[in-house]
């Protein structure tokens, strides 16, 4: 499948910046089920500084905001062609070792309720793929999806025990307990082509667990399935705060308001 990506972020501030440094994931990996056709990335009132590969071999753009200014405006578009492998990645590639995926952060770590779900599948009778897919409904079940409930800096624990969240939350909940189940696992963030809009007010989040035989394999808990062609991953890390498309640093006594519009759209290729 081939899809047209134009996601756009704008930073409002309430006073002149004084100095800004953003750091941008927004730049698809060339991974196993996505080649990347074509991607750029446009700025206003700010300028690239540098780009390079983290540990997670993620493309980092540092970005600089011009000072004195109150808006800036970040657009990336591109076109990559995708191709369902449901769900698999395989090897494990990056500068991390497979165990660090096995430690939990502050955004994954289980609580008594998780500890609870962690419990419940521990003597899971069938394989550990099965497992897997049983956590992901597990925590779909017992977790509503709901806007506006919680923000970046939500738990897992804390939102499985609101009984609600977004799939950042989902995300986190079910790393948390597969780690919990000496699991490997990670967060993905990147775009989801919706089959009932193009325009959309955020990416999209989901997890990846380690399976041996298989590799990485993907688990999108919010919409109770493994990532298929309509998905393309940008970026991986331990956490939200690995993988997050923005994250910035500013000084001088400001505040800023984030607003984000994403477009995904199938093209429709020709056949020769």
């Amino acid at each position: 499948m081939r899809l047209s990506i134009r996601h756009t972020t704008r930073y409002l501030f309430d006073a002149p910046v004084v100095h800004a440094l953003q750091r941008l994931r927004l730049t698809p990996k060339e991974t196993q089920g996505q080649e990347i056709l074509e991607w750029e990335m446009e700025y206003e009132n700010a300028h690239e500084e540098l780009t390079y590969e983290d540990q997670h071999h993620n493309t980092i753009t540092l970005v600089g905001v011009k000072p004195d200014v109150r808006e800036v405006r970040i657009t990336c578009r591109g076109m990559v062609d995708t191709h369902d492998h449901a769900g698999v990645i395989g090897r494990h590639a990056g500068h991390l070792p497979l165990w660090s995926f096995l430690s939990q952060t502050r955004l994954t770590r289980p609580g008594p309720g998780i500890e609870k779900l962690v419990r419940e599948l521990r003597n899971y009778e069938g394989e550990r793929l099965d497992m897997l897919h049983e956590l992901s409904r597990s925590t779909l079940e017992r977790v509503e999806y709901k806007i506006g409930t919680t923000d970046w800096n939500t738990t897992a624990e804390q939102s499985y025990a609101a009984r609600n969240g977004v799939c950042q939350d989902h995300a986190h909940i079910f790393i948390g307990a597969a780690r919990a189940l000496d699991v490997p696992a990670r967060y993905v963030s990147g775009y989801l082509m919706m089959n009932d809009r193009i325009e959309q007010e955020a990416t999209h989040a989901w997890a990846e667990a380690f399976v041996d035989g298989l590799g990485w394999v993907g688990f999108d808990i919010s919409n109770g399935i493994s990532p298929d062609e309509r998905y393309v991953r940008v970026a991986t890390g331990r956490d939200y705060r690995d993988a997050s498309p923005v994250t910035g640093i500013s000084f001088g006594n400001m505040q800023q308001v984030l607003e984000v519009d994403v477009a995904v759209e199938q093209q429709h290729v020709q056949q020769q």
